[in-house]
């Protein structure tokens, strides 16, 4: 799945939004808006691993360590203050990955597809990304990029090493037809998500 997926990877790495941000470039409330999209899509798709957590094939990918809302709660009242919620709301890009992931809540394998793309992100190319924030802005543990931090997950590498471990169990569950679908659901995730961070420098050039 990862070598099949790796060209949309790297596309979504190298969009605009990002290469801006990890420049310094962005306002601290410029970078806030990432995290509120961020916010929006996690509460969707937590809200969805809560709900298969006893699923037999979903079930596997549930980590409650890995849920973000609280994290991203506390990186917005850092970043907006207290009235945070008001400052606030979902893309047009981010609504509609929000419905996708709602979408294929009873589909396990679109799960899959959609708890990979993020949480494999944020925990590869994320850490790297929580460096150069806490570099550009000054944020330590306790908000600002708190969405980035996985102590709880103790060793990232096995942790990481574990998931590529249950994908590979679950792929040989799986028929070629179902293997090419849930690929091509990586792929649309991939591009959901490169479409936010699209949108997001839209918005950052248009009130330049």
């Amino acid at each position: 799945m990862k070598n099949a997926t790796w060209g949309d990877h790297q596309s979504a790495e190298s969009e605009g939004y990002l290469s801006e941000l990890m420049a310094g470039r962005l306002t601290e409330h410029e970078y806030g808006e990432m995290v509120a999209q961020h916010y929006f899509a996690y509460v969707a798709l937590d809200g969805v691993s809560r709900a298969l957590a006893d699923h037999p094939v979903a079930g596997a990918f549930v980590f409650p360590e890995l849920y973000r809302e609280p994290a991203l709660e506390r990186d917005l009242s850092t970043i907006y203050g207290p009235s945070w919620r008001d400052r606030i709301s979902p893309s047009k890009s981010t609504r509609t990955l929000v419905a996708r992931i709602q979408q294929v809540a009873d589909w396990p394998c679109g799960y899959v597809a959609h708890h990979y793309t993020r949480y494999l992100g944020d925990l590869s190319g994320g850490q790297f990304i929580r460096m150069e924030l806490q570099k550009i802005y000054g944020y330590g543990k306790g908000g600002g990029v708190d969405f980035y931090f996985f102590d709880e997950l103790g060793s990232l590498p096995r942790f990481k090493n574990e998931y590529r471990a249950r994908l590979d169990t679950l792929g040989l569950d799986l028929d070629e037809r179902e293997r090419r679908r849930m690929i091509r659901e990586v792929k649309l995730a991939y591009q959901l998500n490169t479409e936010v961070l699209t949108e997001l420098l839209h918005v950052v050039r248009t009130a330049a």
